[in-house]
């Protein structure tokens, strides 16, 4: 019953926000509209602020280890804490289960693909979080509401366009409910349950004890609100990241003389696929569609929790959340790609192919670390575990923050209960028909959010000028010494 449901919706959303724009013969077929959508949004945004996905890393980095603090800061959360949550939300299962998809689907070049997808995330995520930071409500009580649902009802209300702006705004919020639920509950839920029954059969034949475990630990956490959610996130996400970078890298190390064929794989296979399904822009397809699943560069999520930084000027938020796609996508998904391909689980017609076609995605990482290590599996499955609750407190709180513009603040118990049931709710649907569900809510956050980047991309402009101004002439740096 449970997977038809979730097929109603696949096919509603579908049909009416993810048609296909035809390009002729060009790799066979079409491609969604809001693929389009979200490249040339990247495109845009990177040249209009003149690469600052470049040019801002270095700076962004002394924000984060605390050089630019000042008594003027606001927020309830420091940027690195931020920074961290936003993290746990995208440094997942998108990472280890998505990537694992996208190649086997794809092929290995769709791994070029997402690292330009990537690249061009990091000046997606820069604007949507800076624009957050800039339309966010301080309530009396102290506790901030920020993100895409602020930035356009009230950015457009600034504008001359309230009525559309709160059109949008509902939109986006109806739709980040939906992907809280699908991407960053169910489906970490679901592979999560498929890398643990590998090694724990109990939980392959009771899989709702699993969902109940899981549950009642994410149930502690984000009860506590987006307070114990950061301290939780500053906690696991450099500990699992640490974990899973070094596993990897050791079955890079052990596949050295591969290498090389790997990443020439990598490249020739991204404009002249050989193994993929719709040719070239079937491989484009797969790499935009994951690391869009995995950074969420330009869905606005992310925006939400970076509202809540301590910082004095918008834009110095956003330039720490450039280091969110840089690190989930362009680093963490890469290692994990040249994991899948070098040890050549990724083939279609290999012994592997009952995974891939259901489309276990960490199972097909876990097969791919025991090649080389055959205890390896059981540290993957422990990384997969603090990936998928690392990502499930956090989209927690971002579903409950669309849920409270909705409803209001009293009512964000219901959204918790109704969340926590959605982790029951995966242990008995299909990981395919989930993976499906979360594309669709995931990618439909991006039309109305990019449509406010569009339309207020005048105000960031504004800000990051304002800001380079001071601090090429060292005001920012006397604000400092005079705290």
């Amino acid at each position: 019953m449970f997977e038809e449901i979730f097929e109603s919706i696949n096919n509603f959303l579908a049909t009416f926000f993810f048609f296909d724009l035809s390009f002729g013969s060009i790799g066979g077929g079409g491609i969604p509209f809001i693929v389009v959508w979200l490249i040339i949004g990247g495109v845009f945004v990177t040249f209009r602020f003149g690469f600052v996905n470049l040019k801002m890393m270095g700076h962004a980095f002394d924000i984060i280890r605390g050089k630019y603090k000042t008594k003027e800061d606001v927020g309830e959360i420091t940027p690195f804490q931020s920074l961290t949550a936003a993290l746990s939300a995208t440094v997942g299962l998108g990472n280890i289960a998505g990537v694992a998809i996208a190649i086997s689907v794809g092929g290995p070049g769709a791994t070029f693909w997402m690292i330009l997808a990537g690249f061009l995330g990091m000046s997606l995520k820069f604007s949507e979080v800076t624009l957050a930071q800039l339309y966010r409500e301080i309530r009396p009580d102290g506790h901030i509401m920020g993100g895409a649902m602020e930035y356009l009802s009230r950015g457009f209300s600034k504008k001359g366009y309230a009525t559309t702006g709160k059109i949008l705004a509902v939109m986006f919020s109806i739709f980040t409910i939906g992907g809280s639920l699908g991407a960053g509950n169910a489906f970490q839920a679901s592979q999560a349950l498929g890398a643990v029954s590998e090694h724990i059969s109990f939980f392959d034949t009771n899989p709702l004890i699993f969902g109940f475990i899981f549950a009642t630990l994410v149930g502690f956490v984000i009860i506590g609100g987006v307070k114990r959610i950061a301290h939780t996130a500053e906690a696991i996400v450099p500990t699992m990241a640490i974990i899973y970078i070094l596993t990897s890298f050791w079955i890079i190390l052990h596949h050295v003389p591969e290498i090389p064929h790997a990443i020439s794989l990598i490249f020739t296979e991204a404009f002249t696929p050989t193994a993929a399904a719709g040719g070239v822009l079937g491989v484009i397809i797969q790499g935009f569609k994951r690391a869009v699943f995995s950074s969420e560069a330009g869905i606005g999520s992310a925006a939400i929790v970076h509202s809540t930084a301590t910082v004095k000027y918008p834009v110095r938020q956003g330039f720490v959340a450039l280091y969110e796609p840089f690190i989930d996508t362009i680093v963490i998904c890469t290692i994990t790609a040249l994991v899948i391909i070098l040890t050549g689980v990724y083939d279609p017609s290999g012994p592997y192919a009952d995974l891939i076609a259901s489309n276990q995605g960490a199972a097909l990482t876990s097969v791919a670390h025991a090649s080389v290590v055959s205890w390896f599996p059981i540290v993957l499955s422990f990384s997969v575990m603090l990936f998928a609750f690392s990502t499930m407190i956090t989209w927690s709180y971002y579903g409950e923050r669309a849920w409270t513009y909705l409803f209001g603040e009293k009512y964000t118990i219901i959204y918790k209960i109704v969340f926590l049931l959605f982790t029951l709710l995966a242990t008995v649907t299909s990981a395919k028909v989930l993976l499906t569900f979360s594309d669709l809510l995931f990618l439909a956050m991006a039309l109305p959010n990019l449509i406010g980047i569009y339309v207020l991309q005048g105000d960031i402009a504004r800000e990051l000028n304002n800001y380079k101004r001071k601090l090429k002439s060292g005001e920012l740096d006397r604000e400092v010494i005079e705290d």
